[in-house]
């Protein structure tokens, strides 16, 4: 093991956790959220919608198969959510030096160091993750020797911008003409989009789709806080008019929520894990899932012509919601989970079934 420098991370209500550098060696500041994940993290790391956040993975060891190939399929990145690592740190427990898998071709250290991303290891993240349960997601930061910075709120910039493409871009060649509106897009979304034959047309968060020549409408995860995006609510709302099918994933949830009519809420801790169960309305059926995100919508809130999909079986939150007679629906956790589960891709083909439908 290489000689390691000390390094501390500060939560905002004075708790201090000192453990050892493993990545780019900085100080930086964000929110502090945890997952509970046991594998994924080249993925985790990857996901937009961790923008401006400081990442506790709470499995106790990590990096032990390494980070996979840059390798690009269909233009997209094969092994990875996006093309570069969003979080703003990352806090472990333990870190394996040695790792092994048949597609590793970096250790996790030497790519947080090439992204400048601050990493530390050797911290008690049972001690932190129960912190973080008592008291909520809380403003963090990751200190070096004698290089001190101040508390940081990301939620307060508008994330989205920040990582939505610029322009506009076309996958694939299919029959169904998909708008993917990137408000943080995982790629595992195009990837599910391309294998059901559609054509995809990613736009910005803020550009006006309405005036594409479209099918069907994909509102995409990300990350922040969903009132930021009131241009998107606009170009929603806009769509909902035209009545073609819309389907919204994530922030795409609550953005579809507010567009609708109803308001949305900051969770206390948030939702962040493989293996959140959720149950359909109306049913007995239940889904294990992948979830990241910090707010969600309030079920009181919806309007008549709406009702709720899903809901969380741990605290009943919102996990989707439907029009009770237009095909516009939406789920809060991630059908397109990668690194799984992958129990509710079977929603893509729903939503490709309301094209075929509507056209």
């Amino acid at each position: 093991m290489p000689d390691l420098q000390k390094i501390k991370l500060v939560l905002e209500d004075g708790t201090v956790f000192e453990g050892k550098s493993f990545g780019y060696h900085k100080s930086i500041a964000g929110e502090v959220v945890f997952n509970t994940a046991m594998t994924g993290y080249p993925e985790s790391l990857t996901d937009p919608s961790y923008e401006g956040q400081i990442l506790v993975a709470t499995y106790p060891l990590i990096g032990n198969y390494g980070v996979p190939k840059d390798e690009k399929e269909n233009g997209i990145p094969k092994f990875y959510e996006s093309d570069r690592i969003h979080i703003s740190g990352l806090i472990i427990s333990d870190y394996s030096f040695e790792y092994s898998h048949w597609n590793a071709e970096n250790s996790l250290r030497e790519w947080l160091i090439q992204n400048k991303v601050p990493g530390i290891f050797d911290i008690d993240t049972r001690a932190l993750t129960k912190v973080l349960r008592e008291k909520g997601s809380m403003l963090g930061k990751i200190e070096i020797e004698g290089e001190s910075i101040d508390f940081d709120d990301p939620n307060k910039e508008n994330l989205v911008a920040k990582v939505s493409v610029k322009e506009k871009q076309v996958y694939g060649n299919g029959k169904h003409k998909v708008v993917l509106v990137d408000t943080g897009a995982k790629n595992n979304i195009l990837r599910c989009l391309l294998k059901r034959d559609t054509t995809v047309i990613r736009v910005p968060w803020d550009y006006d789709f309405t005036q594409e020549d479209y099918d069907g409408i994909m509102l995409s995860n990300g990350p922040g806080d969903p009132q930021m995006c009131a241009a998107t609510v606009k170009h929603i709302q806009k769509a909902m008019e035209i009545g073609k099918p819309i389907f919204g994933i994530c922030l795409g949830n609550q953005l579809l929520g507010i567009a609708s009519g109803a308001s949305t809420y900051k969770l206390k801790y948030g939702h962040r894990a493989h293996n959140h169960p959720v149950i359909k309305v109306g049913t007995d059926t239940c889904y294990i899932t992948s979830q990241n995100h910090g707010f969600a919508i309030d079920n009181d809130s919806l309007s008549d012509d709406w009702e709720p999909l899903y809901l969380n079986v741990n605290d009943k939150t919102n996990e989707g919601i439907k029009h009770k007679s237009k095909p516009f629906f939406s789920t809060q956790f991630h059908p397109e989970a990668s690194s799984g589960p992958t129990d509710t891709e079977f929603l893509f083909d729903e939503f490709i079934g309301l094209i075929e439908k509507s056209k």
